[in-house]
């Protein structure tokens, strides 16, 4: 199975406005991806739309959100059915700072509906760090049942590596990111204690063109979570 599981919509700030539901699920259909995760930052708003796109369209979706954590570590987060979804978000309500968004600066923060009509506008930052540490993320990700994925680690900013220096010992992640650009060999010769961790890469996309340029096979034994978290877990770069 070809994932690409780190795309963003409208709803993410510095998406285009291009990245509307069934654009994407067009894209990633065109580059011969078979699952895309949608992970728009600090919100799983666009989710709901997203779904019936994907069915529609005949692409499988996880669920998922792009989370800043209090210390500026982007960190991937997927979780079962809609009510996991959900107590998730509840969480990023009560800890996303109420800084306003600056459209003309950040770009708009909009929820779409299947044919681009425009539903809600979020107008605090979606970009702001949450008042939650990656450690307390990572646990409520997997009380949830969720998958937890620190995102485009090689990144010089708003990685795990970039903001700690290292990943912490005790915090439980199914895999780890890399970005787009990153060349997986020189990242592990100069990271060789990572070498153990399962290993995704995706696109990261704001853009159409973006979508499924980039992505990681995987080997579920079907299409639930279940067995699609297990198969990230078993996902080493060749």
């Amino acid at each position: 199975m070809k994932v690409d599981l780190h795309v963003h919509t409208v709803l993410s700030p510095c998406g285009d406005l291009d990245m509307s539901p069934r654009p994407i699920i067009a894209a990633a259909r065109a580059r011969g991806i078979d699952m895309i995760g949608i992970t728009d930052h600090n919100s799983t708003r666009q989710l709901a739309v997203m779904r019936q796109a994907a069915r529609e369209g005949g692409l499988l979706l996880l669920p998922g959100v792009e989370v800043t954590t209090r210390e500026e570590i982007h960190c991937l987060a997927f979780f079962p059915g809609e009510a996991r979804v959900d107590a998730f978000q509840r969480f990023l309500d009560e800890r996303l700072p109420a800084i306003p968004n600056d459209p003309a600066r950040f770009g708009y923060q909009v929820i779409v509906d299947a044919d681009e009509r425009v539903l809600d506008e979020e107008k605090r930052l979606l970009l702001s760090a949450i008042d939650a540490g990656i450690d307390e993320v990572e646990r409520l990700v997997h009380e949830l049942d969720g998958i937890f994925v620190p995102a485009h680690v090689d990144k010089s900013r708003d990685s795990v590596l970039s903001q700690l220096g290292f990943i912490p010992p005790a915090l439980d992640c199914d895999a780890i990111e890399l970005s787009a650009r990153a060349d997986p060999a020189l990242f592990f010769a100069m990271n060789p204690l990572l070498s153990g961790y399962p290993v995704i890469r995706s696109s990261d996309a704001h853009y159409l063109d973006d979508v499924g340029k980039v992505f990681t096979c995987i080997y579920p034994a079907d299409d639930s979570f279940d067995a699609i978290r297990d198969a990230i877990r078993g996902a080493f770069l060749p």
